[in-house]
């Protein structure tokens, strides 16, 4: 699994992707050049205190990890954790990942 670390790999999900959200997260879905799949994780100051912003921040990264297979190949995911995500379980937030993902790759299969 490889991490989106670098500032404009972030803008450039932000300004072209596709974005789904949910009361506690929000997912940003932008096709990438062949590179495979990569994972972002955002989590605001607003959210916490470091302590808190790192426990949901590892928690995304975990639901990712296990579940790859849910995520299309050669897309950049961005996921943004909003202040409803802190105190809920990794499972609640895997839920949430999952329908999430399924709105967006809705949204970029073209109609017709």
């Amino acid at each position: 699994m490889e991490i989106l670390k670098k500032k404009r790999d972030f803008q450039r999900v932000y300004r072209r992707g596709q974005s789904v959200a949910s009361n506690a997260l929000v997912l940003y879905l932008y096709r990438n050049r062949g590179q495979g799949r990569r994972f972002g994780f955002s989590v605001s100051k607003k959210t916490g205190k470091a302590v808190v912003r790192n426990r949901v921040r590892r928690l995304l990264r975990e639901i990712c990890r296990l579940n790859e297979s849910w995520f299309p190949e050669n897309y950049d995911v961005v996921i943004i954790a909003r202040k409803e995500a802190v105190g809920k379980n990794y499972h609640d937030l895997a839920g949430q990942v999952h329908h999430l993902i399924g709105r967006a790759t809705r949204k970029l299969v073209p109609k017709g």
